[in-house]
């Protein structure tokens, strides 16, 4: 067989998490053994057995087809905590100056309401700006860090505004509600100085998670909430998986992907609370009255499903809420500065949020 260049080709087999812990070891698939055509199989339980073969959309900019060009084995060993950490730690601080040279920044670790933040005030920020802040609410799955810097230093160069980037506790030594506990002190604390329609408050992937929690739980509070939400690539939803988490891997198309098991996502997260819980699960809470929101997320976004659900879901309780979908590219896509999308779509959060505070 012949591979398809910059193609992106995946097999989605939707089995019980039984008979998949009874198979056996999986070898990484090569372009060998890679299918070139399509295929369709839809069981008795409507589970679809599906192999798609999917180029990239020429609309895309070079370094984005670069980026989805790249290969990645499709079975592998499960990384060990401490070492994702690390990993992550590191790519981390190499972002950091990566962003900084395109957004320089003064940075300063504190501590607010006691919990440890990073302070983002960005180069010549306005003076007009400076009873302005947002808070940022890091992504990187509950239980390591990979946006308090990604996330904060372009939006607070694009913005002109300072950011403070929340580093809450982390599962699984601090499972929820810690993560809300520590964001929603910081807020608390922030009120004594800011306006509430002088603070956005906004997050990617588990922050995002995060954020939609944290207003749930501004709302349970009867806490004056901000003036704007972001939320980018997210979900509020533990009880109900959608689509696209059993369809994207972490980069979309590449890398491993189990099949869907019972249970919650992020079990390490959410523990033994209940995943319809208002706040861990905030579709099953009130959102009227929730402030003006944007929602961002992408066509091979493992989060898409839960990104657009929760989205309708605001919709649907009167809030202004609106949705930006990039196509075909993964996760998180914008923490990249060699993307062009990416610079983009910093650009249109940061923009969104100097609109909402400037009214």
């Amino acid at each position: 067989m012949h591979s398809l260049p910059r193609s992106a080709t995946f097999l989605v087999l939707l089995a019980a998490a039984a008979l998949a812990a009874q198979s056996p070891a999986l070898k990484p698939t090569t372009a060998a053994d890679a299918p070139n055509r399509d295929t369709s199989y839809i069981d008795a339980q409507g589970t679809a057995h599906v192999t798609r073969v999917v180029p990239i959309p020429a609309s895309l900019s070079d370094p984005a087809q670069h980026l989805l060009s790249r290969a990645e084995p499709d079975q592998g060993p499960p990384e060990p905590l401490a070492q994702r950490r690390a990993r992550t730690d590191a790519w981390a601080v190499t972002a950091a100056a990566a962003w900084s040279k395109l957004c320089p920044n003064q940075l300063v670790e504190d501590k607010i309401a006691g919990v440890p933040v990073r302070i983002i005030t960005p180069e010549a920020m306005p003076e007009a700006n400076r009873d302005r802040v947002l808070l940022d609410l890091h992504g990187g799955g509950f239980d390591s860090d990979s946006g308090s810097y990604t996330e904060s230093i372009p939006i607070a160069g694009y913005a002109k505004i300072k950011v403070v980037a929340v580093l809450y506790r982390l599962a699984p030594e601090h499972p929820f509600p810690a993560a809300v506990d520590d964001s929603v002190a910081v807020y608390q604390e922030l009120l004594k100085t800011y306006k509430p329609e002088h603070i956005a408050i906004y997050g990617t992937s588990a922050g995002a998670i995060l954020t939609a929690e944290v207003a749930a739980r501004l709302k349970q509070l009867g806490l004056p909430l901000p003036a704007a939400l972001g939320i980018f690539s997210g979900m509020g939803d533990f009880a109900r998986d959608g689509d696209s988490i059993a369809l994207y891997a972490l980069r979309g198309f590449a890398g491993p992907l189990d099949p869907p098991s019972a249970g919650p996502h992020d079990s390490h997260y959410v523990t033994t609370t209940d995943p319809r819980d208002p706040v861990l699960s905030p579709i099953y809470s009130d959102l009227r009255g929730l402030p003006p929101t944007l929602f961002v997320t992408s066509g091979r976004d493992l989060l898409l499903s839960g990104t657009v659900n929760l989205h309708r879901a605001y919709l649907n309780a009167g809030v202004d809420a609106r949705l930006v979908v990039y196509d075909a590219l993964p996760h998180a896509f914008w923490y990249d500065t060699k993307l062009p999308e990416s610079i983009e779509a910093n650009k249109l959060m940061a923009d969104f949020f100097v609109k909402q505070l400037g009214k």
